[in-house]
C-alpha cells in the first residue's frame, strides 16, 4: 500500500503502462506494508533510484570486473589506495564521481567480491541520480569495502518475502565449502523480470543462482541453498532529502512503516 500525505496513492497516467516505475508502484500497492511519502517527489526519486540501481547492477554484469575474495581485489590505483584488507580507498584530490564511474569505464582493472559489488551499484545508482556536483559534495571520502558505506548513502535491512526491482537479496549457502568461504552466499539485485543479478555469478533466476551455489558445497552435504528474506535497500529517505533539499523542499517527515511485525536492522548488524 502507498499513501501519499496521509492518503491512499492513486497513479493515474504518471508513469508510462509496462515501465519500471509502473512495476515498482504495483509491488509497493500489492505488499502489506504502508510505503508512506510526505510529497510525490519523494516517491518519484525512489522509484529513479530504484531504476538506477537496476540500470548499474546491468551494466556491472556486462562489465570487464572480476570476482575475487577481499585478499585478491584489484582497483586502478589512479582512483583508488588498495588497503591491505582488500579495499579500495578513494585518493585524495580525485573527485568521487570520476572515482566510481571508472570502475565501469576501466572495468578490466577491477576485481572484488559480491557486498563490494553491491555498494559499488549503489553509489553508481545513486550518481546517475543525483548529478556529478551534489553527489561530489556528500560522498567525499568513498571506501569500498563489504558493505562499509558512507552515512549519507545509509542502508537498512528488511526481513519480508516481499520484493521489489532495485532490492538486493541475499542466498545462503549453509553447506559452502571451507576453502571457498567466499560462496557461503551472495548478494544478488532483484531486477523485476525474475532475475538477479549476483556478482561472480551474473544474471540468473532464482533457481539457477541456487543450482549454482550448490555446487560450491561441501562433499556429502545435503543442505541446499536457499533463497532468505533478508533485503537491504539503501535509505531512500535520506538520498531524497539531499536531492529534494536543493529544492527548497523539508523531509524529515518523510516515513517508512512497517506492519505486521516486519522489523529493520542497520544493514552493518548482519553478516553477507
Amino acid at each position: 500500500m502507498i499513501q501519499l500525505s496521509g492518503m491512499p496513492f492513486q497513479q493515474g497516467d504518471l508513469w508510462p503502462s509496462g515501465s519500471m516505475e509502473r512495476m515498482i508502484i504495483q509491488r509497493m500497492i500489492e505488499d502489506t506494508v504502508v510505503y508512506s511519502y510526505q510529497f510525490k517527489d519523494e516517491l518519484s526519486f525512489e522509484l529513479k533510484l530504484r531504476k538506477n540501481i537496476i540500470v548499474s547492477a546491468r551494466a556491472m554484469s556486462q562489465s570487464d570486473v572480476r570476482f575475487e575474495r577481499f585478499l585478491s581485489s584489484r582497483c586502478n590505483p589512479q582512483y583508488w589506495q588498495l588497503t591491505s584488507t582488500g579495499g579500495f580507498l578513494l585518493r585524495q584530490g580525485v573527485k568521487p564521481s570520476d572515482a566510481i564511474q571508472d570502475i565501469y569505464m576501466n572495468s578490466s582493472q577491477y576485481a572484488f567480491e559480491c557486498a563490494t559489488a553491491m555498494l559499488i551499484i549503489y553509489y553508481h545508482a545513486v550518481l546517475n541520480v543525483l548529478g556529478e556536483s551534489l553527489f561530489n559534495q556528500y560522498f567525499q571520502n568513498i571506501y569500498l569495502y563489504g558493505w562499509h558505506a558512507d552515512p549519507d548513502l545509509g542502508k537498512t535491512v528488511i526481513y519480508t518475502t516481499h520484493f521489489l526491482p532495485g532490492d538486493v537479496v541475499y542466498f545462503e549457502n549453509p553447506d559452502f565449502h571451507p576453502q571457498t568461504p567466499y560462496w557461503r552466499g551472495e548478494n544478488a539485485v532483484v531486477l523485476g523480470d525474475g532475475t538477479y543479478f549476483g556478482h561472480g555469478i551474473g544474471i540468473k533466476t532464482a533457481e539457477q543462482m541456487i543450482d549454482t551455489l550448490n555446487q560450491t558445497r561441501m562433499p556429502g552435504a545435503n543442505q541446499s541453498a536457499y533463497l532468505t528474506n533478508t533485503v537491504a535497500r539503501p535509505s531512500f529517505n535520506h538520498l531524497a532529502e539531499l536531492s529534494l533539499g536543493q529544492l527548497g523542499y523539508s523531509v524529515h517527515q518523510y516515513q517508512y512503516i512497517v506492519h505486521h511485525n516486519e522489523s529493520s536492522v542497520p544493514i552493518d548488524r548482519y553478516v553477507f
